[in-house]
């Protein structure tokens, strides 16, 4: 099926999020659609996908004008929406969800086992062990991404749009759903690919669109361009791409684990930060650096052996509430699942952590709440309307800086960043960067825990690597490389170190 739309126009107020973008897409092509959070590019899917009503413009579906004024009106077009906000029930089954919009009945009752062995059957062809009959809300947040693509496959949709689905998959789940993906343009179904990891367009993608400021600025063949030019075409301008290291002498030792175990995450882990320091901690997913550092954080409830040694002195955290108090702050991944909490505004969300300092009597300090926030949205440049807009209002690099800003309001000693890039465009992770390197010539002691290479290798001082919930190796200067750092992340043995 052949799509396009043609001078679409959507303004919400005084914002004009879309200016007359043309969007076309061929049969059984995959074609990329990125640009900086807040460019348009979910505003146009909404459209799209029936979400939304366009101001102006038309959409045509193999030439023939269409007019969408529900989800389901995209859907029975041959539409399907693998939306950014997961939309599954925790309290139904995995092949409930599965079925939600075409629920298949046998007499008067659902068919059950109907739902089970089409789900079954589907998930046999895309090689994935997980189980139909799993309740939702035990999935942990891969397997609730893996569920929604398949769900929108269950639907013979022609047409599928794919909204940042890889975020929070391991590699071998990407390479699945990019093979997934190869067998459905050979079927000549047609992909259009939301996604900020370049990389990643580069490897599946056939063409490109490129959307800022609600313009459409570029568009061509994936195979004539580069991560470079189109992060470029992204942002407006070239971006720096130099190590960010520094020469900038250390303070004191900060925090201290000495042989922390919990004897099944990670391993006899030692190590130290200072003041002033950015460390990395990388690894593959699955190598147990955030159970490790939830653990620090006294979250989970999870018991140890080992110690752990803030400024000097040994402290037991029973709590994240003692971590907090004790200086220790710890911003988790997953910003949608984990860190923003969706039915407040952004003052409540960028100030939760600080409000029980805030009180008085039985009143919180509201003039001083705002104070607080507005001191930290200037410091972090947040871009936004009103303090008392929602959270949701805000595009994702803006939400992860109100994230940040409710951590850093807590004034941390160390400052824990679990994958603080994630699902935010290159633009953001630039700022995003340079606030880690400010909140380090603070004195604060920061750890960057992250999956990418070449996010490890731009920020921060020196890096451990993990395996298998055991730190292999330390990488630094020269050393710290993609090639040191992947080798040591797959069980290489070579440059295992003793960490300090």
């Amino acid at each position: 099926m052949n799509l396009s739309m043609e001078k679409i126009r959507k303004s919400f107020g005084a914002n004009d999020v879309l200016q007359e973008v043309d969007f076309h897409l061929d049969s059984g092509e995959i074609c990329a659609l990125i640009g900086e959070n807040g460019a348009g590019k979910s505003t146009l899917m909404n459209i799209l996908g029936g979400v939304l009503p366009a101001d102006s413009g038309k959409i045509l579906l193999d030439g023939k004008e269409v007019k969408f004024s529900s989800p389901v009106d995209s859907l029975d077009a041959g539409i399907g929406f693998i939306h950014q906000e997961l939309n599954l029930i925790n309290d139904l089954t995995v092949y409930e969800n599965m079925f939600i919009t075409h629920l298949p009945k046998k007499g008067i009752f659902l068919d059950a086992k109907l739902m089970q062995q089409k789900t079954q059957e589907l998930f046999d062809r895309m090689d994935i062990r997980l189980d139909p009959c799993a309740m939702v809300r035990d999935l942990d947040a891969s397997y609730k991404q893996i569920v929604e693509i398949c769900r929108a496959l269950m639907q013979d949709a022609s047409i599928i749009i794919m909204d940042e689905p890889t975020t929070s998959l391991t590699e071998p789940e990407i390479q699945r759903v990019f093979a997934i993906m190869r067998t459905l343009k050979k079927k000549n179904v047609s992909l259009i690919f939301i996604s900020h990891k370049l990389n990643e367009v580069m490897e599946i993608c056939d063409r490109y669109t490129v959307l800022r400021d609600g313009n459409m600025v570029a568009s061509g063949s994936v195979s004539e361009t580069n991560p470079r030019e189109l992060a470029t075409y992204m942002v407006g301008h070239e971006l720096k791409s130099e190590v960010l290291q520094r020469d900038v002498p250390m303070g004191e030792e900060m925090l201290r684990l000495e042989h922390l175990s919990d004897g099944r995450y990670f391993h006899d882990v030692s190590l130290s930060v200072h003041a002033g320091e950015v460390l990395g901690v990388t690894g593959l997913l699955g190598d147990g650096r955030s159970e490790l550092f939830q653990t620090v954080f006294g979250a989970m409830g999870r018991k140890h052996s080992g110690k752990v040694v803030l400024s000097g002195k040994e402290i037991h955290l029973a709590n994240t509430h003692q971590a907090l108090d004790a200086g220790i702050a710890y911003l988790p991944r997953n910003r949608k699942e984990n860190a923003i909490l969706k039915d407040m505004n952004i003052l409540d969300n960028g100030s939760i952590v600080f409000l029980p300092h805030l009180i008085k009597g039985l009143f919180l300090d509201e003039k001083r709440q705002s104070q607080l926030f507005d001191e930290q949205a200037k410091a972090l440049s947040i871009k936004m309307g009103s303090p008392k807009d929602g959270i949701t209002s805000l595009s994702g690099g803006n939400q992860q800086k109100v994230v940040l800003a409710k951590w850093i309001m807590s004034g941390p000693k160390v400052l824990i960043l679990d994958n603080p890039t994630q699902g935010v465009d290159v633009g953001a992770k630039e700022e995003i960067y340079s606030i880690i390197h400010s909140l380090a010539q603070a004195g604060v002691a920061v750890i960057v825990l992250s999956s990418e290479a070449q996010e490890i290798i731009r920020v921060c001082d020196r890096s451990l690597i993990m395996f298998h919930g055991n730190v292999v190796g330390q990488v630094q200067g020269e050393e710290m490389n993609e090639q040191n750092i992947m080798y040591l992340a797959t069980g290489g043995e070579q440059g295992k170190k003793e960490c300090v």
